[in-house]
């Protein structure tokens, strides 16, 4: 066991909490979906709740790097699209993630998964053209987005809807994502430190030794990325839904 800024942690668990760093920087750089495994990794090792807080600094962390090297290709039409409405599902998640424990959380986490993973399955099949940019489906995908970014941190999973029905190319995908996600999470801190109090002083200090890793991760997702074709850019998001929405609900 190893005892680090108040947290009692097996060698696995600290382990795996480290290989979360990589994965989140990562999928800042445009691995995406890579974060829907760290989500479960951590929720495994800390507990729901109180991994929904700790990740929320190391996803920040992140969040700054993928803002630095993407920040050109966001197309801002969909944020403004979208934010306001997040805000909502953010505010409703802050409510209703109170009343929820461990074991329900995950599930909840994995059908949303599932969910959004039906959805993006049955796009790609039928090959299905950009859906019409209704401001309800941004509604729609937003207060999801922002609920479920409460919860769990696992907003990944509508944006990756969302932005995927809008066939937005590798490069304006990474880039719109990254400057939602720096929003969103930012307007959350005050909301786990002095509603839901998961983020401590400790926690953070906790989330800083990931600071290594996180970098580690982001280089190794930049030049993942580079390699990969739009076309297999979209099926990899795919692929990382479904595997963190197995994990996360055989956890549960």
């Amino acid at each position: 066991m190893v005892e680090l800024f108040g947290y009692t942690l097996s060698y696995s668990a600290l382990a795996s909490f480290c290989v979360v760093g990589i994965l989140v920087g990562m999928s800042k750089t445009g691995v995406a979906g890579v974060s829907k495994l760290a989500v479960p990794l951590l929720a495994v090792a800390f507990g729901g709740k109180e991994s929904s807080g700790l990740m929320l600094p190391v996803l920040i962390m992140a969040d700054f790097i993928g803002v630095k090297y993407y920040h050109r290709h966001a197309e801002t039409k969909y944020l403004w699209k979208l934010l306001p409405w997040t805000i909502i599902g953010v505010l409703a998640g802050t409510y209703f993630g109170q009343q929820i424990d461990d074991k329900t959380f995950r599930i909840i986490m994995g059908v949303i998964i599932f969910l959004s993973l039906i959805v993006m399955l049955w796009m790609e099949r039928t090959n299905k053209e950009k859906i019409p940019d209704y401001l309800w489906f941004a509604a729609l995908m937003g207060i999801v987005a922002g609920f479920t970014t409460m919860v769990g941190n696992l907003a990944g999973s509508a944006m990756a809807l969302y932005l995927l029905s809008m066939r937005l190319p590798k490069n304006q995908y990474i880039g719109t994502a990254a400057w939602f996600f720096i929003c969103v999470n930012i307007f959350k801190v005050p909301f786990h430190i002095w509603v839901w109090e998961t983020i401590t002083w400790h926690s953070f200090l906790l989330d800083l030794i990931l600071i290594p890793f996180i970098a580690i991760g982001a280089l190794v997702g930049i030049k993942i990325i580079k390699k990969i074709s739009d076309q297999y850019f979209r099926w990899f998001v795919i692929l990382m839904t479904t595997v963190a929405a197995i994990f996360m609900i055989l956890s549960s």
